[in-house]
C-alpha cells in the first residue's frame, strides 16, 4: 500500500494543527472503525539506506520499549537513527520510593534521577547501533508534556519534581529553554530539521500517559508544517490494563494489539531472534526502570513490534 505522506503548509498555526490532530484522536475511536482499520494496516515504507529514522520517546527506555527492533534493522542497513527523549524522566515517584525509599524527593534528587536516567538513556541506545551524535535530550519536564500544549503555552510551566522552569540539563540539546508549549514546539521543529528524517517513529494520542499523549499530537503537528514529507508510523506502551499479556520475559512470543488501539490494524514488525537478544540487552540498560517495573518491561521484548499508520 501505499506510505502516509504529511504535507501541509509552513504558515499553519502550530496551535490549530495541536487542536485538529486532538480532535481526530479523540474522535477516531467513535469514528468508521472500518475505516480506520485500513489506514492502520498500511505496511512499514521499506527499510534501506536512504532511511532516516527519528524515534520520539517521551521518557527514556520507550524508544527500546516500542522499536529496538526497528532501530536495529535500520542501522544495519545503513541509514541513520537518531532518537530524541522529550523528557529525562525525573518525575518517577516509583523509582524515587524504590531507589531513594522515600514518596517524594528533594528537587536535587529528582535532578540526579534525570541525570542517572539519561546515561541508561545513552548506553542503551549505543548498545542498539545509535550513534552518540543522534542521541538527543530536550529535557522538558517529566509529567508536564501535555500542560505545555495546553495551559502553558506561553506561561512557564514549574515541575512538581524539580522544581525547575527551564531545562535544567546543561547537556540537553538546548540547555536553558523555557518551559513552556511554545518553546517545547520551537525546539522539536529545530531538532526535526537538523534530523531530516524519512519516517517518525512517535507514540498514539491514545496512549494512556498524558505525556506519550502530548508527544503523538507534537510529532504529527510539527512534522506536518514542514515543507517536504514525511512519513510517520505510532506506537503504544500504556495500551490498556493487562496490556501486554502475559507479563514478563516470553521469547518468541508475537506482541498483540493493545486494547486502546481498538479499531485500528498496525503492521506488524518482525524481529529477528539476534535484534530480539539485543533488545533485552538494552532494556537491562535501564536499571532504574528494571527494579521497579520488572514484568511489563519484559513483555516488550517479544518477536514482533507493532505500529500504526493512523494516530
Amino acid at each position: 500500500m501505499h506510505a502516509r505522506k504529511v504535507t501541509v503548509s509552513r504558515t499553519a498555526p502550530a496551535a490549530a494543527l495541536l487542536a485538529a490532530v486532538g480532535a481526530l484522536a479523540a474522535g477516531n475511536a467513535s469514528g468508521n472503525p472500518a475505516a480506520a482499520a485500513r489506514a492502520g494496516a498500511q505496511d512499514l515504507p521499506p527499510v534501506s539506506a536512504a532511511t532516516s529514522l527519528l524515534v520520539v520517546a517521551p521518557h527514556p527506555d520507550d524508544e527500546t520499549l516500542c522499536c529496538a527492533g526497528l532501530i536495529q534493522r535500520v542501522v544495519h542497513a545503513g541509514g541513520h537513527v537518531s532518537v530524541v527523549w522529550l523528557t529525562s524522566g525525573d518525575g518517577s515517584e516509583l523509582d524515587m520510593l524504590f531507589i531513594e525509599h522515600r514518596p517524594f524527593a528533594a528537587p536535587a534528587k529528582a535532578l540526579e534521577l534525570g541525570a542517572r536516567r539519561m546515561r541508561e538513556a545513552r548506553a542503551a541506545a549505543s548498545l542498539l547501533g545509535v550513534p552518540a551524535e543522534r542521541q538527543l535530550f530536550l529535557g522538558f519536564p517529566d509529567r508536564g508534556v501535555l500542560k505545555l500544549l495546553t495551559i502553558n503555552r506561553t506561561t512557564p510551566y514549574r515541575s512538581g519534581f524539580t522544581g525547575a522552569t527551564a531545562v535544567p540539563y546543561p547537556d540537553a540539546l538546548f540547555p536553558g529553554h523555557p518551559y513552556t508549549g511554545e518553546s517545547l514546539e520551537r525546539d522539536f521543529a529545530a531538532l526535526l530539521a537538523r534530523v531530516a528524517p524519512t519516517l517518525i517513529l512517535a507514540p498514539t494520542p491514545r496512549d494512556a500517559h498524558p505525556d506519550h499523549r502530548a508527544a503523538g499530537l507534537l510529532a504529527t503537528a510539527t512534522a506536518a508544517r514542514l515543507a517536504g514529507s514525511v512519513q510517520l508510523r505510532f506506537w503504544i506502551v500504556h495500551g490498556g490494563e493487562g496490556w501486554p499479556s502475559p507479563r514478563g520475559l516470553e521469547p518468541g512470543l508475537p506482541l498483540t494489539p493493545a486494547p486502546r488501539i481498538r479499531g485500528v490494524t498496525p503492521a506488524v514488525f518482525a524481529l529477528e531472534p539476534a535484534e530480539e537478544d539485543r533488545k533485552l540487552a538494552a532494556l537491562r540498560a535501564y536499571n532504574t526502570q528494571m527494579q521497579v517495573l520488572t514484568p511489563f518491561l519484559l513483555a516488550f521484548v517479544r518477536s514482533t513490534e507493532l505500529f500504526a499508520a493512523d494516530p
